[in-house]
């Protein structure tokens, strides 16, 4: 699987690896691990659905960062039957989009916010306030 870091990503990581609270390195680890997991979250991924000759279920691998390498990965095996690549939404985009992402790139900036830009109106009256019954934001801010 190719992974191409985010700008975004290695900030945090980095804010993790130079935060001096950390009383062990097994804390910091742990807290760099569980940061990467929820930046992996956040992307959508590719899976290769495959289907023996049959018309049997066959065998599926995932994540493929994208469908050429989905595709690529299929080109160099023999399995026999068919193959096709198939999108995987991300559950931390939806996650986010109702829960909020405060800080990430892509979502509002406003720190009582963080939802995604579609949920702000764009209506005249409300342009800008967010959507999100529960959410007390004011205006989108990038």
């Amino acid at each position: 699987m190719r992974l191409t870091p985010r700008k975004e990503e290695v900030e945090a990581v980095k804010a993790l690896l130079e935060d001096p609270t950390f009383e062990s390195a097994d804390q910091m680890a742990k807290a760099v691990i569980k940061e990467v997991a929820s930046f992996l979250q956040m992307r959508d991924w590719t899976a290769l659905v495959h289907t023996w000759a049959d018309g049997r279920r066959g065998l599926n691998f995932a994540p493929f960062a994208n469908e050429s390498e989905a595709r690529a990965f299929a080109s160099k095996m023999a399995f026999g039957g068919t193959g096709r690549p198939v999108r995987l939404s991300s559950p931390g985009v939806m996650l986010a989009n109702a829960d909020g992402k405060k800080g990430w790139k892509g979502y509002c900036l406003n720190p009582e916010c963080g939802h995604a830009p579609f949920t702000h109106s764009a209506a005249t009256a409300a342009r800008g306030a967010c959507q999100i019954p529960t959410c007390p934001c004011g205006r989108f801010e990038k």
